[in-house]
């Protein structure tokens, strides 16, 4: 089949992926700090034990020596069942990066297949006396797959018919691999295609009633179906050329309610540049600026609880689609997706963490009262410059009111700390976060060896992968 026959998108991803140099030094720099920030959430997600449970083989004994090996344990796995693991990790507190859009999502998700089938490939190559890949080829793959993914969620909505924002955490994977695997331009257009032709999750999982566990492993689950897409396509099959575009039977047909796939701009390597990370709270990232307003008012509403009147709460259209929740909130996963939830926990207490949304906290009796008193109001120019390109702010404004005296000041936050915009103030705060991440789950002397690595930009980009894997997991695991 000729590469012509491919749908056009499907082909730039694949002129993308095989031929771009990402020589940006922002870029590159970025995705070291988006490195280490992912490590450190999926090496937090291991001190709660419904994380644990998803880990390890798929059924008992099924390890693979010389395979892909997981961050803060001893697993060694084929690098689909690593990809899960490590996908899972990383997105379980949802505290990784973020990139909104018309879609949004979190494009270090990727990091999971790309870890997984950099150390099986490097630990293949060393076995035979060839080079390995370094941390500079997986900084590279993770500004591609950032970028694909990023740029596809620019225009086209998934969401707003019904489809989960990790079916493009499967083609950016899928595309970023299949290279990493040995596969050339061809390879990628069909891996790609066939991602395409999966279709997408649905994202029933992560609303009412229905919220649940499965959308901290769902990243991980669409970066080891890349995986496996990638694994497939190199061994030989072929692909489906007009997987987008095919009358009756075409993903835009069948699932895109006959609207085109449009890409809003060339790929290069603007989402790495503008991808926000989650330096404070683990909160869904429509809230975080709430979250942070909320802390502000904390000392001057926390005493005064039995007072209050009205919580008004200002924020984007998305935000007020996707995360308004009202009634009983039923687990960590339902929780951390209310607004209302996570502005009361900071009002309350002054703080956002994960423990925040476990059992315990929720039993408090305070936080359903002061949710039950909170408006959810959409804030025309949040939603306006959510959606410009030279701002992409995430605008939240929080105000209280009481029954005895005059409101709170009306705390408004365009721009949270993990922004493009705050970078400077962001990135000693997301050194500290690692620090403290890597403690959950490395002994101290390896840790300070891995820290040490990933802040010396020079030394990262030449790093074997298969090195810098032992010292993620059984020589620096405390497990």
């Amino acid at each position: 089949m000729a590469d012509m026959d491919f749908d056009l998108i499907i082909q730039a991803i694949a002129d993308y992926v095989v031929d771009a140099a990402i020589d940006s030094r922002e870029a590159r720099e970025t995705a070291r700090y988006c490195l280490m920030d992912t490590l450190g959430c999926g090496l937090l997600a291991l001190d709660y034990s419904a994380c644990k449970q998803v880990l390890g083989p798929v059924v008992e004994g099924a390890t693979l020596t010389g395979g892909a090996r997981v961050p803060g344990t001893a697993y060694e796995l084929d690098p689909v069942t690593a990809a899960f693991n490590i996908g899972a990790m990383v997105r379980w507190l949802d505290y990784n990066d973020t990139w909104l859009a018309a879609e949004w999502g979190h494009p270090s998700d990727n990091i999971g297949g790309i870890l997984a089938v950099a150390d099986y490939v490097s630990r293949q190559n060393a076995a035979h006396g060839r080079d390995p890949l370094s941390l500079g080829d997986v900084l590279t793959a993770m500004i591609k797959a950032h970028e694909i993914q990023g740029v596809l969620a620019l225009d086209n909505s998934f969401n707003r018919v019904g489809l989960d924002h990790v079916l493009l955490v499967r083609i950016a994977t899928t595309a970023v691999v299949t290279p990493m695997l040995g596969g050339d331009r061809d390879a990628v257009c069909r891996a790609v295609s066939h991602a395409f032709v999966d279709g997408g999750t649905l994202r029933t999982y992560r609303h009412a009633p229905n919220t649940g566990p499965r959308k901290s492993w769902a990243a991980g689950d669409a970066t080891a179906r890349g995986v496996w897409l990638a694994l497939q396509t190199c061994r030989g099959q072929m692909g489906v050329a007009s997987a987008l575009t095919a009358p009756v039977w075409g993903f835009q047909e069948v699932l895109f309610e006959g609207r085109e796939i449009t890409l809003a701009r060339k790929f290069g390597s603007y989402v790495m540049k503008n991808v926000l990370f989650k330096l404070s709270f683990p909160a869904e990232f429509h809230a975080q600026t709430a979250v942070e307003a909320a802390i502000t008012l904390h000392a001057s509403v926390a005493d005064r609880l039995d007072h209050v009147e009205r919580v008004v709460i200002e924020t984007q259209e998305s935000a007020k689609r996707i995360i308004d929740k009202r009634g009983p909130l039923t687990n960590p996963a339902d929780r951390d997706h209310c607004i209302q939830y996570m502005v009361a926990i900071a009002l309350i207490f002054g703080r956002l963490t994960a423990d925040d949304y476990e059992d315990a906290i929720a039993a408090d009796p305070r936080i359903d009262a002061l949710r039950d008193k909170m408006d959810v109001i959409e804030n025309e120019r949040f939603t306006r410059e959510y959606l410009e390109a030279d701002k992409r702010a995430i605008g939240n404004a929080v105000q209280v009111f009481f029954d005895d005296a005059m409101p709170s000041d009306k705390i408004s936050v365009d721009y949270p700390i993990g922004h493009r915009r705050r970078r400077d103030e962001g990135i000693p705060v997301l050194k500290a976060k690692f620090a403290r991440n890597l403690k959950c789950a490395i002994n101290s002397d390896t840790a300070a060896r891995i820290h040490a690595l990933l802040t010396d930009a020079n030394r990262v980009e030449a790093y074997p992968v298969n090195n810098f894997m032992d010292l993620l997991t059984h020589s620096g695991s405390m497990s």
